[in-house]
């Protein structure tokens, strides 16, 4: 029996809608295991979509066996995300143990902040933020792989991002069959 890609995908008020929701529904499609975990029970995120995460991130082991850990963006999301202890030590053990990583938009400050990029990275983000990460190999790809890192830009890469993501952990021929399946030109 194969193994499950399992992908944690961390949320909080002020999280960029479509950052979350697209990349989340692309996961599903593609079979894969995903948990939404919340900053607190209930959530606003940037455009007023309420949603109520899988789990409270305080909830979660630090130590956790995912294939995938994905922070969206938007700038109050990133804000509330910041100071998150918890996400540092997910994020942390995630990079020791040498699994995937991906943000996109204003979500690779915490990347930064929590120290999961090295010097040499290369690294997108949404350009309002593009001063901060200029410490990195600085690109404006849509889409930037990095060791285990992935990174892009903003809401309207979400589904380039996406799958990509789904490439990368489930092959080009899934991430092709998704892409026909939503009609998306890839």
């Amino acid at each position: 029996m194969e193994k499950s890609i399992k992908i944690l995908v961390v949320v909080a008020d002020g999280t960029e809608d479509i950052e979350a929701v697209v990349p989340i529904d692309l996961f599903r499609r593609a079979n894969f295991e995903v948990v939404v975990a919340g900053a607190k029970e209930h959530l606003v995120f940037a455009r007023g979509l309420k949603i109520i995460p899988d789990i409270i991130l305080e909830n979660l082991s630090d130590e956790n066996d995912f294939d995938l850990v994905y922070v969206p963006g938007g700038a109050k999301g990133v804000e509330n995300l910041g100071n998150n202890s918890k996400l540092g030590r997910i994020l942390q053990h995630q990079k020791a143990n040498k699994r995937w990583i991906a943000a996109i938009c204003a979500a690779p400050l915490l990347l930064d902040q929590y120290n999961i990029l090295d010097a040499d990275d290369n690294v997108t983000s949404h350009p309002s933020i593009r001063e901060k990460l200029l410490k990195y190999n600085y690109s404006e790809d849509e889409v930037v792989v990095s060791r285990k890192i992935v990174t892009s830009r903003g809401a309207g890469t979400s589904l380039a991002f996406a799958l990509k993501l789904i490439e990368l952990l489930g092959g080009k021929d899934l991430a092709n069959k998704i892409a026909r399946d939503i009609v998306y030109k890839a």
